[in-house]
This record gives C-alpha cells, sequence and structure tokens, in this order.
C-alpha cells in the first residue's frame, strides 16, 4: 500500500489532549476532513486512515472530560462518516479481516468507552455473509456463555453487539433470534437486531409485535416506534403507520422541527392535518405550534394558535417584523398578540427593547391591513389598562408612542 504520512495521527498520542474538549472535537473534525479528501482518490488508502484514527481516539481522548457529551457524539459522528469509507473500499477478505482484527483490539482496549458504536456497525465492516459469519461462529460462544444462568457478573460482553449485527449480515435470522431469546433481560439494543430479522424474514406485523414486546421502563420509545413506523411504511400501510407511530417516531428537537419531520416522511398527509393532529396532542401548550404554522403558510391557524395560548414574545415579535409588509394582517394579529402576552407576563427576561419591537412591527404592518393606527394605539392603551401585570412596564415603555 502507498505510503501515506497522515497529519492527524501525530496529534492523536496517547494522552494528547487535556480536560476541556473543544481541541479534541476540533482535531476530530480536521481529521476526518484529511480522510475524506484522500477518500475522493485512493479510497484504500482512506479506509487504513480511517482505522489509524480509531485506534488512536479512545487513548487519546482518555483524560478528556466529556460530560457535555459534545466530544461524544463528535465521536459518533465520526465513526457515522468513517465505517462507509471502510467498508467501500475494495480489498481482497484476508486484508479485510486484518482490517477487523485491528478494529476488534481497539474496542477491546477502549475504557472510557468511546467506540462501543462501532460494534453496531460489525456486519457492515464484514461487507460480506461470509465475513459475517466467520466472526459470528467465533463471537456466539462467548455471548451465550455471558448470558448464560451460570455465568457469574453481569453478562457484559462489549463483542456483543458486533455479534448480533455479524449474524444479520451473515442471513443467519433464525440463530440471531434463538440468540437474543438466551439474553437475560429485555434489552431494545439488542432486541432491534431481531425486530430486523423478523423484518427480512418477511414477518413484519410479528417483527412489530416483537418490537412492541420490547418497551420498557428504560428503554427508548421513539426508536422502537421509529422501527415499527419503518415496517409499515415499507409495506405501504402509511395511514397506519402515521395514526400509530409518527408523532412518537418524528419528534424533533423542536415543535417546528417536529412537524417538518413528518410532512417530509407522510407527502400525501396535508399538512394542515398534521398539524392540528399534533396541536391536540399537546393540549394547554398550543401556541408552541405557532412556528409550524407560519412555516406551513397557515396563517389563520398561526393566529388562532397565538390569540388562544402562550407563545414565547420573542418568537411573535420576528414574525411580525418578518412577515410586516407581505403579509400584514397576520403580522398586525400576531403584534398584537406578542403585546398582549407580555403585558400578561409572559416571557423569559422580557425588555423594553422587546416592547418596541413588538410595537413598532405593530404600527408598520398597520397600514397594509387597513387599520387606522390611532385606533391600533387606542387598543393598545386598552390592553395595557385591562392587564394590571404588565401596565406600569408597557405604559413606561410606551408612553412616548402612544401620546402621539
Amino acid at each position: 500500500m502507498t505510503a501515506h504520512k497522515w497529519q492527524f495521527a501525530a496529534r492523536f498520542r496517547r494522552h494528547a489532549f487535556g480536560w476541556r474538549s473543544d481541541t479534541p472535537v476540533q482535531r476530530i473534525k480536521e481529521a476526518i476532513a484529511e480522510i475524506k479528501q484522500v477518500a475522493r482518490k485512493e479510497p484504500v488508502l482512506a479506509a487504513e486512515g480511517a482505522i489509524v484514527l480509531l485506534e488512536k481516539l479512545s487513548p487519546a481522548l482518555e483524560q478528556v472530560d466529556s460530560s457535555s457529551g459534545a466530544l461524544g457524539s463528535a465521536v459518533n459522528k465520526a465513526i457515522d462518516t468513517l465505517v462507509p469509507i471502510i467498508a467501500k473500499a475494495g480489498v481482497e477478505p484476508h486484508l479485510r479481516q486484518k482490517w477487523l482484527e485491528r478494529l476488534w483490539q481497539a474496542l477491546q482496549d477502549d475504557e472510557m468507552p468511546y467506540l462501543e458504536l462501532i460494534g453496531d456497525y460489525w456486519g457492515e465492516l464484514c461487507v460480506t455473509p461470509e465475513l459475517g459469519s466467520q466472526w459470528a461462529d467465533e463471537l456466539m460462544p462467548v455471548v451465550e456463555s455471558v448470558w448464560s444462568p451460570k455465568a457469574s457478573g453481569h453478562g457484559f460482553f462489549k463483542g456483543t453487539g458486533a455479534c448480533l449485527a455479524s449474524l444479520y449480515a451473515a442471513g443467519r435470522f433464525t440463530e440471531l433470534l434463538a440468540l437474543i431469546d438466551k439474553a437475560p433481560f429485555k434489552w431494545w439494543h439488542d432486541r432491534r437486531w431481531g425486530v430486523k430479522a423478523l423484518a427480512a424474514m418477511g414477518k413484519k406485523a410479528e417483527a412489530i409485535r416483537y418490537a412492541e414486546e420490547s418497551r420498557g421502563l428504560n428503554d427508548p420509545g421513539w426508536q422502537i416506534a421509529e422501527a415499527c413506523e419503518a415496517i409499515l411504511l415499507s409495506s405501504g400501510l402509511a395511514d397506519e403507520a402515521y395514526r400509530r407511530y409518527a408523532q412518537e417516531a418524528n419528534q424533533g428537537t423542536t415543535h417546528l422541527a417536529t412537524f417538518r419531520a413528518i410532512t417530509k416522511k407522510y407527502p400525501n398527509k396535508p399538512p394542515a392535518d398534521v398539524l392540528r393532529d399534533l396541536i391536540a396532542s399537546t393540549p394547554g401548550a398550543e401556541g408552541k405550534w405557532f412556528a409550524a404554522a407560519k412555516d406551513a403558510g397557515l396563517y389563520d391557524l398561526a393566529v388562532e394558535l397565538v390569540t388562544s395560548s402562550p407563545t414565547d414574545p420573542r418568537t411573535l415579535n420576528r414574525a411580525a417584523r418578518d412577515f410586516a409588509e407581505k403579509q400584514p394582517q397576520f403580522a398586525l394579529a400576531v403584534g398584537l398578540a406578542s403585546l398582549r402576552w407580555i403585558a400578561m407576563g409572559q416571557g423569559y427576561d422580557i425588555t423594553g427593547a422587546d416592547v418596541l419591537d413588538a410595537y413598532l412591527a405593530v404600527m408598520r404592518a398597520a397600514p397594509g391591513a387597513g387599520a387606522d393606527s390611532q385606533q391600533i394605539k387606542a387598543q393598545i392603551r386598552e390592553l395595557i389598562s385591562e392587564t394590571p401585570t404588565g401596565n406600569q412596564f408597557m405604559a413606561t415603555v410606551l408612553a412616548h408612542h402612544l401620546m402621539s
């Protein structure tokens, strides 16, 4: 193989980093960029570099504080990126086996652990069913031993995930299911392979039942729902998938992200129907779906939401400002709603600038909405007088503007 000096290699010496995570996160990104650049022309060399990086990661990161989660996320993203590079490289089976042995050793030496996700990808790393079967034969006896009722300890083996992934890659579905049945307790991390095996065998209804039976106090319900949803969608049962699993399986970091994820996955479902179903699922928090309604162009519904349910005033201010000219009636209603919620004490650390933002957006939208500015000011004065929580604060901020 072509000799190559990887720039990242020297930066990932054992204990190369102190306790702060920002530098190693940046170094990981740089290493991935270097490997990806090489992969464009020399995929085998890039795969070798990916293995070198994975070998060096854990020893280099041992002293880093990973409590924020940023470092763990960076490592997992690196694994997600590097595995396909290794898997796609066209090499002879004996070389791939050597690569796997090196990765296996890195996995065993990983004390933190950082590399455990590699086990989930072991079937992909094996590439061929034959190699997957070889690894399954080697690992199965160990898994059976640690899962035996007679075993001492906690029944943990770093190669369990790799074993299950290898059995799946080898197409040995019946053996995979039988092995999972020997586990001392139900854990979704293991049982998801059983779901995949049943689905691959064409037993989709049984796969869904198997997944549902995997639910437990500490199991990730959204992952179980996601697996079941995928099975139903692959069977052409979109309506059932939507009804049973769409909301649980597509929870985003924001309400808007959840809405977008569901509408993207179910293009034949009217966005308005999706949104109304989501709104109904969160009684008392309808206003949190305002951004989703605005994003979908459902302006009347958006106004209905912020009129009846508390919504972050700053979110409303941005919308009122952005839509003052292209949707002036919407902007006017939203800006007035912002002032109303501020007056009622909603919002975190609301300042005079936030009040002025709402007021200026309202006055800017008023002409386009066919509203008289003096009437709008009278409406704001009335709003202030009716809400004792905010009347002094808002009256002070807007005193000059409301007198003119």
